[in-house]
């Protein structure tokens, strides 16, 4: 008969491995879903689900839906894992931290980490602005005076504090003045103004005319007139306390009157060194001193040369103008050879003589 061909039914052993082959991969598939579902709720927490399945993964953690209907737990716990399946897989970072060691009980999950909290960036303090010291626009109404105080009005006798560089009449007049004498030349300077018949003013030196009384009676004398040039000639003149040059100028007039002798008039105040100033000049005045200056400067004490004396004078002196030499304080020879000519001179030029002004 002929041969029918018959489709052969598997081997029971055959179907077997099929079924065997088929549950391990649903198991396999299930194992696998179990931790992706594991990893996705450790690092995405939802809402209901535990702290200890969230945060150690050693918990049972939320069902998860399978393919198979059965729950990623059951299939974890249940059912053995074939050799050769995948591994738990562990989710990345430190979200889950590693669960302790089993000591023959049931694990016991770790308390859930605290959640990390970014540390603040430090922002530098901003830098604090210095704030520039004020300084007040007046001057406190306690601050003591850092002057010296000016000394009490002039008295009623119309002298002026200003410092005086002309002669009273003015015009062509000139003004001879002789500074820190008496001195060695005083005598040779009275006979020359004798004989051009010439009347000057001698500022003399407290303690000279102390010394010397005769010559300040011989100035007297011979109408001249005298000047205060304080008591002893302190330089500079002007730093001087109001106390210090008050005692200097009215000790210094003292000892010129009592050296003339009864009637002695003192008209002016030179400071020495030209040393005025606003206090020393209101001294003066309340002494009734007129503070007297000069106009021509010739620097005779300095002994420049008798042309360079005389030269000076020439080109320096104007109508009115009072003219500065010395009769003391050192070798005044120069001084005495340089007036020979120009008391000729001046009187050449048309200029009669005069006294400062008061």
């Amino acid at each position: 008969m002929p041969e029918h061909t018959t489709s052969q039914r598997p081997a029971p052993s055959v179907r077997r491995r099929r079924r065997l082959l088929v549950g391990c991969v649903a198991v396999l598939a299930s194992l696998a879903l179990a931790a992706c579902g594991t990893a996705n709720g450790a690092l995405q927490p939802q809402p209901g689900t535990t702290a200890s399945g969230s945060a150690s993964g050693t918990g049972a953690p939320a069902p998860s839906a399978s393919p198979s209907g059965s729950s990623s737990a059951s299939s974890s716990t249940s059912s053995p894992a074939p050799s050769g399946s995948a591994p738990a897989v562990t989710p990345p970072g430190d979200a889950v931290p590693a669960a302790k060691p089993a000591t023959g009980g049931p694990a016991t999950p770790e308390p859930p980490a605290p959640p990390r909290t970014p540390a603040p960036s430090k922002t530098p303090a901003p830098a604090k602005t210095p704030v520039p010291a004020t300084t007040p626009s007046t001057a406190p109404a306690t601050r003591p005076p850092t002057t010296t105080p000016a000394p009490p009005a002039p008295p009623a006798t119309g002298v002026s504090t200003s410092v005086v560089r002309s002669t009273a009449s003015g015009g062509r007049t000139v003004a001879l003045t002789f500074d820190d004498g008496p001195g060695p030349a005083t005598g040779e300077v009275l006979d020359l103004l004798a004989r051009y018949g010439v009347k000057a003013t001698f500022c003399q030196i407290g303690q000279q005319a102390a010394a010397q009384p005769a010559m300040v009676k011989r100035i007297r004398a011979a109408g001249h007139r005298l000047c205060d040039h304080t008591v002893s000639h302190p330089l500079p003149f002007a730093p001087l306390s109001h106390d210090t040059a008050a005692s200097q100028i009215s000790g210094g007039r003292d000892m010129i009157v009592r050296a003339g002798g009864p009637g002695t008039e003192v008209a002016w105040f030179r400071a020495p060194g030209g040393g005025f100033t606003a206090d020393n000049q209101h001294i003066a005045a309340a002494e009734g001193l007129r503070p007297l200056g000069w106009s021509v400067d010739p620097r005779d004490w300095s002994r420049p040369g008798v042309a360079s004396i005389v030269s000076t004078v020439q080109g320096q002196l104007r109508p009115g103008g009072v003219i500065l030499m010395h009769d003391g304080g050192g070798d005044r020879s120069q001084t005495v050879a340089a007036l020979k000519q120009l008391l000729p001179w001046l009187i050449a030029q048309g200029y009669r003589f005069d006294l400062p002004a008061r």
